[in-house]
């Protein structure tokens, strides 16, 4: 198959510059400077073995590529950019192009198969990094990261088997999973830390800042009854293959790097949102996961300096 990376950044860049070492056939979709950048010198991969330059196919939008039956999306943008892209894709891609979602959040499933009847989903559990043009950065060696795939809306298919084998190819572990959602929003609740990590100091009231986000997650999911893997379970998948490393690259998630680079948004509203938009729906309150949608998109909006907040002043504003 041929596998088409929509959005090249620290997670699309890191799958995609491994796939193309495994020998598989790679187009990433990238845009302004970062794409610039892979065009002119090739993608570079940092790791704890240094840096590797791939000369990968890079081209700004849907348009570009050359489809055939054989190609797979890979779709690696924030969830904020999923209609966005998603339209592009629509207004170029054979209706039959599997796509697959990549991304953080749950809701971006439910737009692809709006678009796309062959819709399918990965478990995103892959630290990396990217904050300079042309540059991604793995975080874990020597295995990438973990990217378990299932089919939408629920089962698996050869098609399911054919893209872990592929990600298998570079580097990635990977299973075909039938409740691949249910992975999902145990990975929902995981990233409720991600707008604490963009916009807090480390100090105190960092940790139960984020116990307190936690809590609510769990209590909406069950008041919802949406099915989620223990953490238990969770952690067993994670084990040991998410080794931490050190290198050339700034400790943060993925929501601190987007407000680290000044994009001006970042898909808080797909995360601590979603925990709040179930909690409205369903009796919950969510004050703490209110709270840190709304700093986090703020810091965001202005362009202010990440880490910049005091935990413990929001747990003050929380009384």
């Amino acid at each position: 198959m041929k596998y088409v990376v929509y959005g090249a950044g620290a997670v699309g860049g890191v799958i995609g510059a491994n796939l193309h070492r495994g020998g598989v056939d790679v187009t990433l979709v990238a845009r302004g400077a970062h794409l610039a950048a892979i065009r002119e010198r090739g993608l570079r991969l940092d790791s704890t073995l240094g840096s590797t330059h791939v000369d990968v196919t890079a081209v700004a939008s849907a348009a570009e590529v050359e489809w055939t039956p054989d190609h797979v999306v890979l779709l690696c943008v924030k969830s904020h950019q999923t209609a966005t892209a998603l339209d592009d894709l629509a207004a170029h891609a054979p209706g039959t192009t599997p796509v697959v979602s990549v991304q953080n959040g749950v809701v971006n499933e439910r737009a692809i198969l709006r678009r796309f009847a062959r819709t399918y989903a990965v478990c995103v559990m892959l630290p990396s990094g990217h904050l300079e043009p042309g540059v991604v950065a793995q975080k874990c060696h020597p295995t990438p990261g973990i990217l378990d795939v299932g089919r939408i809306p629920r089962g698996i298919d050869e098609l399911t088997e054919a893209i872990a084998e592929d990600l298998r190819r570079g580097g990635f572990e990977s299973v075909p999973r039938p409740d691949i959602m249910a992975w999902k929003y145990r990975k929902l609740i995981r990233n409720l830390g991600n707008g604490i990590d963009a916009v807090c100091a480390p100090g105190d009231g960092v940790d139960v800042l984020a116990r307190l986000a936690t809590a609510e997650g769990e209590l909406v999911l069950a008041a919802a009854g949406i099915p989620a893997v223990t953490e238990a379970e969770d952690d067993e998948r994670r084990g040991d293959i998410l080794r931490s490393t050190t290198g050339p690259w700034q400790p943060g998630g993925s929501t601190w790097q987007s407000v680290r680079r000044g994009v001006g948004a970042v898909e808080i509203d797909y995360l601590s949102g979603e925990v709040v938009l179930l909690g409205r729906l369903h009796g919950v309150p969510t004050p703490v996961n209110e709270l840190l949608q709304r700093v986090t998109s703020e810091l965001a909006r202005t362009g202010g300096e990440p880490r910049s907040l005091a935990a413990v002043d929001l747990l003050g504003r929380l009384g």
